[in-house]
């Protein structure tokens, strides 16, 4: 069964260009992974400091499988002086 999340990340202010490619290689290797069904990142119109990723995993060992993964271990790293506050992840289901 799918898991469905999204997680939203902030930049500090004014570090949006910053942080940006650290995402981007993020979405690169993630999306790489066998578990991985979607892994996109976008960027809010009106506020650029604002990330949502919108991912799909096969499964929870999938999902399991990924946050151990050496490139979210070295994201959390160097990215922690880029960000503003936690990442917020819902765990969200389709609506049909």
């Amino acid at each position: 069964m799918s898991i469905y999340l999204t997680a939203i990340i902030k930049s500090k202010q004014g570090y949006a260009d910053a942080l940006k490619p650290f995402l981007q290689e993020l979405v690169n290797q993630s999306k790489k992974e066998a578990a991985c069904l979607q892994y996109d990142l976008h960027q809010v119109e009106d506020n650029p400091e604002i990330y949502i990723f919108h991912e799909e995993w096969q499964d929870a060992a999938g999902l399991q499988l990924h946050n151990s993964q050496p490139h979210i271990q070295s994201f959390l790293a160097v990215s922690a002086e880029l960000r503003e506050g936690d990442i917020i992840i819902y765990k969200t289901q389709p609506v049909n």
